[in-house]
């Protein structure tokens, strides 16, 4: 599948700079063109593989490229403003070579948070590609107003992309690990995960042709309809170089059965565990309105019985009339890896919770406020009105 990435803030700017170098590491060509955006220069000077033509500073007149400071009402009206300056870096992107749009943001601060929405509902006005979110939610510690932000924009995004892909931060962040080391491996996993989702059924020239293809097509398909979609993900080594393996495929000895009733054990193991393990957003399975099953590994590891089972495993779970599955051939690979695509969950805990918290924050910031008002009042009357203001 080929993207147009568009990074709106801090986050979404090191999370497609990350994709560019899984691209370069993979030779996989997910990224057509990427494109980062952001109230505050530093953040994007420091973008490694983003090309500096395609990074866009806006909101100069109005934060002198400081950055919003985690007021996403003043993210939003920014991009309102600068859009023509954003839309500038997107004439760039050779549109008739992409498949979608992929725009990726961190919800709980300002730039992003309010942006991506904005950029979101220009170009499905413009454009007639698909136009995904990508959006990782704060973790419940990173306190009141990235929960509030977060809320608040999660709301707006979801109705403005064709489909909202989220990653949530709070079931990654490890107890005691450091802030920086932190967000490094979730965007090592955001990629990982979602890189091969997106990296299934490109074949290029000499290439080994997977047995049940999956191709952009099956995932436009599974992520049209909207909502908010999760990404379960499991994988287990294997052992490349076994050559008797090998030889008894060939010559249709006794170990051929054996080998394909545990290569077909492991595919269904693998789907169980990606299904029932970590997702990006955690949920309830049942429900989930489509589903996509992506293998891949080493060819002799992946079979069409497997992959049936573990499809018609996966109808089972969710419900759902609509779950496609194939694999992703990857011959130098160490590892059988299942991802699994849940579009239109809607069993979706962690959301009902933010929201709750969210609403208590809001209201909590206006009590805060006024009590402010009320506190500087007190400071400075003047009870016999014997001082008179300058003016």
């Amino acid at each position: 599948m080929k993207l147009a990435m568009i990074g709106f803030g801090q986050a979404g700017g090191k999370i497609v700079d990350k994709f560019l170098e899984y691209d370069e590491r993979t030779h996989s060509g997910i990224v057509r063109s990427a494109v980062a955006v952001n109230t505050a220069k530093a953040d994007l000077m420091g973008l490694e593989k983003v090309p500096q033509e395609n990074r866009v500073l806006i909101g100069q007149s109005r934060v002198k490229g400081h950055g919003v400071g985690a007021d996403n009402e003043l993210g939003a009206e920014i991009a309102e403003e600068d859009i023509d300056e954003v839309q500038g870096a997107i004439d760039g992107i050779p549109v008739h070579e992409v498949d979608a749009f992929l725009i990726v943001a961190g919800m709980g601060g300002g730039t992003g948070s309010g942006g991506a929405p904005v950029i979101a509902k220009h170009l499905k006005r413009i454009y007639t590609e698909p136009v995904y979110g990508l959006g990782v939610l704060p973790g419940s510690d990173e306190g009141g107003i990235y929960t509030l932000n977060a809320a608040r924009s999660f709301q707006t995004f979801v109705r403005e992309v064709d489909n909202l892909l989220v990653f949530d931060n709070d079931s990654w962040r490890q107890s005691g690990e450091s802030v920086e080391s932190g967000y490094e491996e979730i965007n090592d996993e955001i990629v990982r995960r979602f890189g091969i989702l997106f990296g299934a059924g490109e074949v290029g020239q000499g290439d080994e042709v997977a047995e049940s293809v999956v191709d952009s097509s099956e995932i436009i398909n599974t992520l049209s309809g909207g909502g908010v979609s999760t990404v379960g993900y499991a994988r287990e080594e294997v052992e490349t170089d076994d050559d008797n393996g090998l030889l008894s495929r060939f010559t249709g000895g006794e170990d051929d059965q054996v080998d394909t009733a545990h290569t077909t054990n492991r595919i269904t193991s693998l789907v169980r565990k990606a299904a029932l393990g970590r997702l990006t957003l955690p949920c309830e399975i049942d429900g989930a309105e489509r589903a996509l099953l992506v293998l891949s590994g080493p060819p002799q590891h992946l079979n069409r019985k497997g992959i049936e089972r573990g499809r018609k495993w996966l109808e089972e779970q969710t419900g759902s009339m609509e779950v496609r599955g194939g694999d992703y051939p990857v011959p130098d690979s160490n590892f059988v890896a299942s991802v699994i695509l849940l579009s239109g969950v809607t069993n979706v805990p962690r959301i009902k919770e933010l929201q709750q918290v969210a609403i208590e924050a809001q209201d909590n910031i206006e009590e805060i406020r006024q009590e402010s008002d009320d506190n500087l009042e007190t400071l400075v009357e003047d009870d016999d009105d014997e001082l008179e203001p300058l003016f």
